[in-house]
């Protein structure tokens, strides 16, 4: 199966971010991906004063516009994540939503790891001021073999990681807005660490560049294999990258070095 993660620089025009992002759908469908992924809050990227008037129900109009894409080219899209509104006023959720071939919704997953850092003239953010963590993992069984979702930060917990691959999982979202100033050290090294750790294909649409003050992405969206091998990445622009999913050298990989089955789980209660 042919794959896409698709690589963009989000701003506070939302409109424009969101006719962006499915123009790159378009041409990432029409160069043959069966599974397209759009970076975490790929609808808007602002300050958190400016979040509420982006939040989005499931509903939505945009969701309904993803759907449609969807459908419209026959393919499963992983919607980045958007801002979803939530009952309590001024909060939401940062959620994940993963469409099938026929448009239908196959699940939902909200962001569990919440990104509180402030390096000064680095990076600046606290989303628990806005957002409502998850306390769900999510992995959804599709004919192409289960498939987990995470969003960002939540990759630097790798406990989560081996449960969705426990849960069966054999490739990993990890739809991101991850900082330029740790993504150059860190980013490239915990993706494929996940990816070895688990024998689990890695799926990493990032966005890239200047958002606002004291905040920047990294970038450099990858695909990794379960050997740990980068087979497609960005660079510091927008655009496309595209890979091979295939489950026969996920086998094989597994097969050859079975360290998920050489696991000693009742020590670690995992």
């Amino acid at each position: 199966m042919l794959i896409a993660a698709i690589q963009i620089n989000a701003g506070q025009d939302e409109e424009s971010n969101i006719k962006k992002s499915f123009k790159y759908l378009d041409e990432a469908a029409g160069a043959g991906a069966k599974l397209v992924s759009l970076p975490e809050c790929f609808h808007f990227m602002g300050p958190d004063d400016q979040k509420q008037d982006h939040f989005h129900a499931l509903d939505s109009p945009l969701i309904k516009a993803l759907s449609a894409k969807a459908a419209e080219h026959g393919i499963y899209l992983l919607g980045g994540s958007i801002l979803q509104s939530s009952s309590k006023k001024g909060l939401c959720s940062n959620t994940s939503t993963l469409f099938g071939p026929d448009g239908s919704t196959l699940a939902h997953y909200n962001k569990i790891h919440l990104f509180d850092v402030n390096i000064p003239g680095s990076v600046v953010s606290q989303e628990s001021k806005v957002i409502i963590p998850g306390k769900e993992s999510v992995v959804v069984d599709t004919p192409h073999g289960k498939w987990g979702m995470t969003i960002c930060y939540d990759l630097r917990f790798p406990e989560l990681y081996r449960k969705l691959t426990l849960q069966g999982a054999e490739l990993i979202f990890v739809t991101s807005a991850f900082a330029l100033h740790t993504g150059k050290d860190h980013w490239e090294p915990l993706l494929r660490a996940r990816a070895i750790e688990n024998q689990v294909y890695i799926v990493a649409p990032n966005q890239t560049g200047y958002h606002f003050p004291e905040f920047t992405t990294y970038g450099n969206s990858m695909i990794i294999d379960p050997w740990g091998n980068i087979i497609a990445r960005g660079n510091e622009g927008e655009g496309i990258i595209l890979g091979e999913y295939d489950r026969k050298h996920l086998a094989r990989v597994r097969q050859k070095l079975p360290s998920l089955e050489h696991r000693v789980g009742e020590i670690y209660n995992l």
